[in-house]
């Protein structure tokens, strides 16, 4: 897994898939992640995800191993033996191994750190972008993104998405995808995948909103309580006035 890491993260992740969230292809900008943040199954999957095909060019650079085991009920030891990448510790926050001047010379470009992606892009752009990926000739890496035109980042989950065609109408907008060379998993599979790697990229963006979550609900109950018990007393002390 942790050379799996390295030399298929070396590119980074993305890709596509067809219709998802009803709608068609064409409407592929008013697709939804539909991520569930307190789904800790979702956010396990999705940090194997990040750590197998994201962690070798992208860092998580406010975000610490351990912190991720604690929130997402990971022991340090299959931290260890699973998602830590090589020489790390669980106390390390997750950054990348791949040098920045060896990033830019082969992308032309340093790959941006992930802590923040969701929250500055949104949860649905980033589903939008892993799910839009295109075989694109002219392209130096071979494909293109519609969320993301020219994007440096290689479609390196075309293993498991496979590599669709993009169909465009003679204005050169977008149609819909075709089917090109087939992926590992199918439409439904791959959405399921991406949806989990995005519920733990927006996890990644506020790791307290967890337990933010929580007091919130507690809190409202709280006020709806004490709201309770003023209102009976304002009747009891004023039952006489009246």
């Amino acid at each position: 897994m942790r050379k799996l890491a390295i030399l298929v993260a070396a590119l980074a992740f993305a890709p596509a898939a067809f219709a998802a969230g009803g709608g068609g292809t064409a409407s592929w900008q008013q697709w939804h992640a539909g991520n569930q943040l307190g789904d800790r199954a979702s956010l396990q999957r999705g940090a194997r995800n990040f750590m197998n095909y994201c962690a070798g060019c992208h860092s998580l650079k406010y975000v610490r191993y351990q912190r991720v085991g604690t929130d997402l009920g990971i022991s340090d030891e299959v931290l260890k033996e699973n998602l830590l990448l090589p020489g790390a510790k669980v106390t390390d926050y997750v950054l990348t191994s791949m040098p920045g001047a060896l990033a830019n010379e082969w992308f032309g470009i340093v790959p941006p750190d992930l802590s923040l992606i969701t929250r500055s892009k949104g949860s649905d752009y980033v589903f939008q972008f892993l799910k839009t990926f295109y075989a694109d000739p002219n392209a130096a890496t071979g494909t293109n993104n519609l969320a993301l035109a020219g994007t440096a980042m290689p479609h390196v989950l075309s293993d498991l998405q496979g590599v669709q065609r993009a169909v465009f109408d003679e204005h050169g907008a977008f149609v819909t995808f075709e089917a090109g060379v087939p992926g590992q998993l199918s439409a439904a599979e791959y959405d399921a995948f991406v949806r989990d790697t995005v519920n733990f990229l927006e996890y990644a963006g506020e790791p307290a909103k967890l337990q933010r979550a929580t007091v919130g609900v507690w809190v409202v109950l709280f006020l709806l309580l004490f709201t309770a018990i003023a209102w009976l007393l304002k009747q009891e002390y004023w039952k006489d006035v009246q």
